[in-house]
C-alpha cells in the first residue's frame, strides 16, 4: 500500500463524506445490480454513462485485520505486489502487454479490512479483463526465489515508510491503543516480521490458499456495460474457482480502562498530537459513525470554531483536524494538531477536550448540524461521478457489510442524526478511559500526563 501516513491522517474523512437527504432518492441514483456464483463468488454491476469506458475491481475481504498469528503479519499486503509478478499464462510483461493493449492501467491497494484489486479500461474489451484477473487469482505461482526478491522490496518498503516519524508515530498509536486485536499492528505489519518474510515461503503458499478463495471475494464492474454480460463473464472465467473452508477467528479487544501515551523524541518535524478515542465499529443500521462524522465535522474541520481559535487567532497550531476509522470492528477516532511551539500542547489538548465536553451537556446548533448535514452530502455526491470512483466507494461499502447497497442505506442514518445523537454518541465515547494520547516533540516526554 503506497501511502505516507501523515496524508492517511489528514483524509481519515474521506468515506465519511456523504449525505442522502431525500428519503426516496439514493445518493447512488445507478441500479445495482448483484449476482451469486455457486462457489460463493459475488458479481457486481453499475451500468454507468461512460461510453466505452469500464472500472473492473476485485475487492478480497482480507487485509492485516486476518493476520492473527503470531510472527507472520503483513502478508495481505505482501500479496498486494505478489499478485503482479505474472502466471504461467501471462508472465509479468505480458500481463503488461494485454493491459495496454486494451488502454487500461491497474493497480492494487490493502488496507486493515481488505485487498483491492483494479483496472480500467475499454469496455469493448470486459472479456479479456475478466480473463487475466481470473488467471491471476487462480493460477498464481511463484518460486521461492521469486518470493525472497518480492519479501525484500516490501522490507525496502517498510523501511522508506518508516523514515517518517509521522508513520512511526502512527504504528506506536496502534500498538499502544490496542492490546489483542489485530488493529494492533498496520497493514504493513509488525517489522520483525517483515524482516524475517523471506524466511516464510511456505507460509505464503498458506496465506494465498486460505484467503485468495471466491467466498472471500467480489467482482464489482462499473461503467459502458450490460449487468447479464458480466454475470456470464463471471460464470465463464470464475466459475471454476474452488472455494475453500477456512475462517479467521479475530480476538475481541476488551474495554480499556485508563489513558494511554505514546510519545516519539524526534526534533526533525514540528510538534505533533493525536488524540485516538476507541469507537465503533462501522454499521450501516445504527446512528453512532454517521453521528461522528457529523460532529467531526462541526468541531475540526476549517469552518470550525475551535479551527478559527486554535489555527487563525491564537496560531497555536498549523493545523487540526480529526475523524473515525470505517473498519469492521471497533476501532479509534483520532483527532491531530500539528503545533507551532511544543509548550503549547498540553493547552490545545484541553481545549479539545473542553469542545467535547460541551458537546456532551449543550449539544449543537440545529442550524449548524442542518448546514454541515446539506455540505457533506454534496462533497459526498460530486465525488462518485466516474466508473473509478464508483467502483471504488462500492468496494469500501462491501469489504465493511458485504453488500453494495450500504451506500444507500448508510446515508438514511445521516439524514436522522438529531442533536440529542450528537450527545450521546460524545458521552458514549469521548471518555479519557478510552484515549491513547500520541506525541511527538524533542523532548524525552510528551508533556501532556
Amino acid at each position: 500500500m503506497k501511502f505516507t501516513v501523515f496524508f492517511v491522517l489528514l483524509s481519515i474523512l474521506v468515506m465519511g463524506l456523504g449525505v442522502d437527504w431525500g428519503r426516496s432518492e439514493n445518493i447512488l441514483p445507478n441500479k445495482i445490480y448483484q449476482y451469486k456464483l455457486e462457489n460463493g463468488l459475488k458479481v457486481v454491476a453499475v451500468p454507468f454513462d461512460s461510453p466505452g469506458i469500464a472500472a473492473f475491481y476485485i475487492v478480497v475481504s482480507t487485509g492485516s485485520r486476518n493476520e492473527v498469528e503470531k510472527g507472520v503479519t503483513g502478508f495481505a499486503h505482501f500479496f498486494e505486489h505478489m499478485m503482479f509478478r505474472g502466471t504461467e499464462l501471462y508472465p509479468k510483461e505480458k500481463y503488461l502487454e494485454v493491459l495496454k493493449s486494451i488502454g487500461a492501467s491497474a493497480n492494487a491497494n490493502t488496507s486493515s479490512d481488505r485487498t483491492i484489486y483494479h483496472m480500467t479500461g475499454n469496455a469493448e474489451k470486459l472479456d479479456l479483463m475478466f480473463e487475466i484477473e481470473a488467471d491471476r487469482f487462480q493460477n498464481l505461482k511463484y518460486s521461492e526465489h521469486d518470493f525472497k526478491t518480492e519479501a525484500g522490496a516490501v522490507k525496502g518498503e517498510y523501511t522508506k515508510n518508516y523514515a517518517s516519524p509521522y508513520q512511526q508515530l502512527f504504528e506506536g498509536m496502534l500498538n499502544t491503543a490496542f492490546d489483542v486485536h489485530t488493529y494492533k499492528h498496520t497493514t504493513m505489519g509488525f517489522f520483525e516480521d517483515i524482516v524475517d518474510m523471506p524466511n516464510q515461503y511456505k507460509y505464503s503458499l498458506t496465506f494465498f490458499d486460505r484467503f485468495y478463495r471466491p467466498e472471500y471475494s467480489t467482482i464489482v464492474v462499473v461503467g459502458d456495460v450490460k449487468p447479464d454480460n458480466i454475470k456470464n463473464l463471471a460464470q465463464k472465467y470464475f466459475g471454476e474457482w474452488k472455494s475453500g473452508i477456512y475462517r479467521t477467528e479475530i480476538p475481541e479487544e476488551p474495554m480499556q480502562q485508563e489513558t494511554r501515551y505514546f510519545h516519539l523524541q524526534n526534533n526533525a518535524i514540528p510538534p505533533f498530537m493525536m488524540l485516538s478515542y476507541k469507537g465503533p465499529g462501522f454499521n450501516d443500521r445504527q446512528i453512532d459513525m454517521p453521528a461522528l462524522d457529523v460532529l467531526s465535522s462541526i468541531l475540526f474541520s476549517e469552518n470550525s470554531a475551535l479551527y478559527k481559535k486554535l489555527v487563525i487567532d491564537e496560531q497555536k497550531v498549523r493545523f487540526i483536524g480529526g475523524g473515525a476509522f470505517d473498519s469492521k470492528d471497533p476501532n479509534l477516532f483520532s483527532i491531530q494538531a500539528s503545533f507551532i511551539n511544543k509548550e503549547d500542547m498540553l493547552y490545545v489538548k484541553d481545549e479539545i477536550v473542553k469542545a467535547l465536553e460541551e458537546v456532551k451537556t449543550q449539544g449543537i446548533d440545529e442550524k449548524l448540524l442542518a448546514d454541515t448535514k446539506s455540505h457533506l452530502k454534496y462533497n459526498f455526491a460530486m465525488r462518485i461521478d466516474n466508473p473509478d470512483q464508483v467502483a471504488n466507494t462500492l468496494c469500501h461499502y462491501i469489504a465493511l457489510t458485504g453488500d453494495p447497497t450500504t451506500i444507500n442505506r448508510v446515508y438514511i442514518q445521516y439524514e436522522k442524526v438529531s442533536v440529542d445523537d450528537i450527545k450521546n454518541i460524545a458521552q458514549k465515547y469521548f471518555i479519557s478511559t478510552g484515549l491513547t494520547i500520541s506525541t511527538i516533540s524533542e523532548d524525552p516526554e510528551g508533556g501532556v500526563q
